[in-house]
């Protein structure tokens, strides 16, 4: 049910209906909203976007040639690609932001088994680098990237600034999340 507040303005960033009414911002969970609807507004957008960009990753990797992988799993084989380094699990963990590591050790067997990466014991530690099987495979999904996503954000008018500048915020977002986990842990 919508409150009607009579003839008060709307608050900044809420919706109008075509009445004329507010019904406030645009959120997936209007008991969170409290003093900082705004935050509730930008992380509905980052469920919304979230979910967006691990479909398109899924649907692009498909269209590459590699059915049956999860959106981790391919933030992985692109992390283990990345500059031609092999990388141990716990670093791949580490630059994701993967506090659970037991899903990376299983998206990495998982590309062992499609053989688009590979193991290599040094000491005590396992190392994993990409085969050139996952090496053709990401140079595919890069061109479908490319063809699909790229040109199509240029259309939309954003600069690679202006993309920088929301990259930037996202990882300062990021910070602020994990502080206040650690927050919420130590309740």
């Amino acid at each position: 049910m919508i409150k009607d507040e009579g003839n008060k303005p709307p608050r900044q960033g809420s919706t109008q209906t075509s009445g004329g009414k507010s019904i406030g911002p645009i959120v997936s969970s209007a008991h969170l909203s409290g003093s900082a609807a705004e935050l509730s507004e930008l992380e509905f957008g980052l469920i919304v976007a979230g979910n967006a960009f691990n479909r398109w990753m899924v649907r692009c990797m498909n269209a590459a040639g590699l059915p049956d992988l999860s959106p981790l799993d391919i933030l992985v084989m692109h992390s283990v690609n990345h500059r031609g380094r092999s990388k141990k699990s716990a670093d791949i963990c580490l630059v994701l932001n993967v506090e659970d590591t037991h899903t990376v050790t299983y998206a990495l067997k998982k590309l062992l088994k499609h053989e688009v990466v590979i193991s290599e014991r040094r000491g005590k530690e396992t190392f994993y680098s990409i085969t050139e099987k996952g090496t053709f495979v990401c140079d595919a999904y890069a061109e479908i990237r490319e063809s699909c996503l790229v040109d199509s954000l240029r259309t939309l008018g954003f600069s690679n600034t202006d993309l920088g500048s929301i990259a930037s915020f996202l990882r300062g977002i990021s910070g602020l999340y994990d502080q206040a986990a650690r927050s919420a842990a130590s309740l």
